[in-house]
Order: C-alpha cells, then sequence, then structure tokens
C-alpha cells in the first residue's frame, strides 16, 4: 500500500518535471539553446499564483485554479523577453556565449525577485481544496489526480501541434537546418519566439501544480527544479518531446521511492547518479540516437 502511494507520488512530481522538461527539450531542440532561466520563469509563476489568489480570487467564490490563466500569460511574456533581450542578439554567436547568457539570466532574476519581495518563502493557499480519492485503500489527493492527468493531455496536444500543424512542421523544419528553413519562407525568428513561448507557457503550468503540492513562492526555488527538469530531459533524451516526459516520470519515481525506502538525503544523490549512469550506457538519452560528430 504505502510503494503504490509513493509510486503515486513519484508520478505527480514527475509529470511537473516533465512539464518543464519539455520547455528544455522544445528549446534546445530547435533553437540548439540551454535555456537554464527556464526554472526561473517556473519562480515567477508561483509568486503569480500566490498574488492571484490573494489579491483577485481570495474574497470572491471563484475557484483557485483560475490563478492558471494570467500565470500563464505572464510566464510566457517573461519568456518572449527574455528570447528577444538575452539570446536574440546572440543568435549568430559562439553557443558558450549563449550558456553564459542564460546563466546571467537566471540569476537576474533570482535577485531580482530576492530584492522585490525579500529572501523568504511566501505562502499560497491551497489550490484544490477537495477530499482525497480512495484507489485500492489508499487516499490520493485531488493534486495528484490533477497533475498526472493535465501532463498527459498537454503531452498529446504538443505532440498533435508540432506534427499536424503549420507552426509546428516550422518549428521541426527550423530545428533540422535554420538556413533551409529560410529558403522555403519560414521565418526563423518568429518560430523560435513562438518556440520560447510554448515553453515558457507550459511552464506557467507547472508552476500552479507545484505551487498546489508545495504551498510557497520563493526566488530560489526554479534552481534545483530546473535542474532536474534538464536532468530529466538529458535522461530521456534532449530534444525528444516524448523523451522529456520519460525521464521527468522516472526521475519522479526514483525520487520518491528513494526519500521513502532508502534516505531523503540520498535522494539527490541517486536521481543525479542516475544521469550519470544513463549518459555512460547510452549518450544520447534513453530515447535519443547517439550521433557522431566531425570536427
Amino acid at each position: 500500500m504505502n510503494f503504490l502511494l509513493q509510486l503515486l507520488n513519484g508520478l505527480q512530481i514527475g509529470s511537473i518535471y516533465a512539464l518543464v522538461a519539455l520547455g528544455y527539450t522544445m528549446v534546445y531542440g530547435i533553437a540548439l539553446l540551454i535555456n537554464f532561466a527556464h526554472g526561473e520563469i517556473i519562480m515567477i509563476g508561483a509568486y503569480t499564483v500566490a498574488f492571484t489568489i490573494q489579491l483577485l480570487l481570495a474574497n470572491s467564490n471563484l475557484p483557485y485554479v483560475l490563478a492558471v490563466i494570467p500565470t500563464i500569460i505572464i510566464c510566457t511574456l517573461v519568456g518572449v523577453l527574455i528570447e528577444r533581450l538575452a539570446y536574440k542578439p546572440l543568435r549568430n554567436s559562439p553557443r558558450i556565449s549563449n550558456l553564459i547568457t542564460a546563466i546571467g539570466v537566471s540569476l537576474l532574476l533570482q535577485n531580482l525577485m530576492m530584492k522585490i519581495f525579500g529572501a523568504q518563502s511566501r505562502s499560497v493557499s491551497k489550490i484544490f481544496d477537495y477530499a482525497p480519492i480512495k484507489f485500492f485503500g489508499a487516499n490520493i489527493s485531488i493534486s495528484t489526480v490533477v497533475t498526472i492527468t493535465v501532463t498527459i493531455v498537454l503531452t498529446i496536444l504538443l505532440q498533435l501541434f508540432m506534427k499536424k500543424t503549420k507552426y509546428g512542421k516550422a518549428m521541426v523544419a527550423t530545428s533540422e537546418d535554420y538556413g533551409a528553413a529560410t529558403l522555403v519562407g519560414i521565418n526563423v525568428d518568429s518560430t523560435l519566439t513562438m518556440t520560447f513561448a510554448i515553453g515558457s507557457a507550459l511552464a506557467g503550468v507547472a508552476s500552479l501544480l507545484y505551487v498546489s503540492s508545495y504551498p510557497q513562492a520563493a526566488p530560489l526555488m526554479g534552481s534545483m527544479l530546473g535542474i532536474k527538469a534538464f536532468t530529466a530531459a538529458v535522461v530521456g533524451g534532449i530534444g525528444l518531446i516524448p523523451g522529456a516526459v520519460l525521464g521527468g516520470l522516472i526521475l519522479g519515481i526514483v525520487e520518491a521511492l528513494t526519500k521513502a525506502f532508502i534516505s531523503s538525503k540520498l535522494s539527490d544523490a541517486i536521481v543525479f547518479g542516475l544521469l550519470i549512469l544513463v549518459l555512460l550506457i547510452k549518450p544520447g538519452g534513453l530515447l535519443g540516437e547517439d550521433r557522431k560528430e566531425k570536427v
């Protein structure tokens, strides 16, 4: 019974990792950029959820889950703004320049939020205030069910968007070859901006699901969450949507089972040890293909 409960907990946090990893994997797969500021978009989303509930929803009869609407809008705008101001001017620069810029943007957002709201955590009201569901004798929280379901639905919709729509096909073409995509009439700049927008919107959804399980917002909350989501993307195969989801779920389950049955102090070590193991055995990730590049 305890194993089932921990497995569901792992699927819950793994689903959040998966949503965040989707942002990493889309940006890397199309723009070949590791956006280390992506975790800070989650953090901004968490603060947006907290203030939306406090200022708009606390004194009304509306459900707190509606905070997801302004959260998605704010996270999308922040993501697009970061791409336009920080990454677009460096598009033809060496990758190390983009990497350093991404780290700089991450630190800037962390310290900016610390300056505005202080270093202390801010509590968030309970979003899904419903009785738990009984499943084989285990009490499953509504937030667990919602988190897993939303992740599955968004993953399917994202896959359909990439394969069936004009804009999704433009993203795939851009990821294959910038020059060829430009020659066939694809606006590469707009496509890259759309990639950041979609990834940031997913981060907005993930931030609400995260604070529904861990009800607080803090300036540094995005750091470890972002690193684990990036790890999930690498484990599954960075650049692949199914790989990001698979990696997120695996990391979530491993983390939950480690905390429950081994030691909570060792959970992060085992998670990152799994990353090393996967890279040693299959450098391209579980669903990725190993590629050889001529230097």
